[in-house]
Parts: C-alpha cells; sequence; structure tokens
C-alpha cells in the first residue's frame, strides 16, 4: 500500500511483531525440554512464529512504496491464506491429541486463529475487489497477531513453569 497515513502503523507493527517473533524464539529455547514434554506445545510453538511473521510480512507488505490496491490485496491474501492455513493444520493436530482435554485447554487457541490470518487475508481480497477499507481488516489482523503472540509467550514462559 506505502500510503503516508499507514506507514507508522507498519513500521511499528513490523517492529513489535519481529520482536515478539524472537521472545518466543527465546521461550522455546529457555524451556525446549519441558515444551517437547507435552504433544501439543511444539506445534503451538511453531503457530505462534507463523502468526507473528504473517503479520509482520503483512506489515512489510503495507510498507512497499506506490503498491497498487490490488496487488496489495494478492500479497496479503497469499500470506494470510498461508498463515491460516498453518494454524488450522497444526490445531487440527493438537486436537488430535489434546481431544481429552478440558475444553479451555484448546478452546482458546482454536478461538485465536479466525482473528489473525484470516482477517488479513479477508483484507486482501478486499482490496483485490477495489474496496480501501480492506487495509483495515489487515490492521485488525495483525494488531490480533500480537495480542496473540504475547499470549502464546505468556504460555511459553510462564504457564508451563507452573
Amino acid at each position: 500500500m506505502g500510503e503516508s497515513n499507514w506507514n507508522d502503523f507498519f513500521v511499528a507493527a513490523m517492529g513489535a511483531a519481529g520482536a515478539l517473533a524472537g521472545l518466543v524464539a527465546v521461550a522455546i529455547s529457555i524451556n525446549l525440554k519441558r515444551i517437547l514434554k507435552y504433544k501439543q506445545l511444539p506445534g503451538r510453538a511453531a503457530e505462534a512464529l507463523v502468526i507473528l511473521m504473517t503479520a509482520m510480512l503483512a506489515a512489510g507488505v503495507g510498507l512497499i512504496p506506490h503498491e497498487t490496491l490490488v496487488v496489495n490485496g494478492i500479497w496479503m491474501t497469499a500470506l494470510g491464506g498461508v498463515g491460516f492455513g498453518f494454524s488450522v493444520q497444526s490445531q487440527i493436530g493438537a486436537y488430535r491429541v489434546m481431544r481429552n482435554a478440558p475444553l479451555d485447554w484448546w478452546l482458546v487457541r482454536a478461538l485465536i486463529t479466525p482473528f489473525t490470518s484470516f482477517p488479513i487475508a479477508a483484507g486482501g481480497i478486499m482490496q483485490i475487489m477495489g474496496m480501501p477499507v480492506g487495509i483495515s481488516w489487515v490492521a485488525f489482523g495483525i494488531l490480533a497477531s500480537l495480542a496473540a503472540g504475547v499470549y502464546t509467550t505468556w504460555i511459553l514462559l510462564v504457564e508451563i513453569l507452573r
């Protein structure tokens, strides 16, 4: 998109997503043995990295100068689609492992997916259709991805020690 009124948002989002992705990587390295003890956590850690990388790359695409709405939409749709597909696949695997676990163990994670990569893809489709409001959907998906990244980092750094 490269519009000046979105540049500050995308710069901040890109930095925040990159920092959170780094923090998830640190959490994984610090608690790797504990993470590997729980069959659902390696996938959750990978999913957190993919969600944050999707947000970071979407923010980077938003910074490409002089990009048309359609081309920006194609990028956003592709990024959001890949992120969404990975999350769904990861959660199907987690459900198979955790189907006998309490509902709240996987429900929150399952509810995160529709609010992260999916709005990025949906916003991209809107842009392809010529709807500038799609960028707001992308922004929502990026912000939700940052919140999901903080939540998962907390689980991988703190909750795993309980």
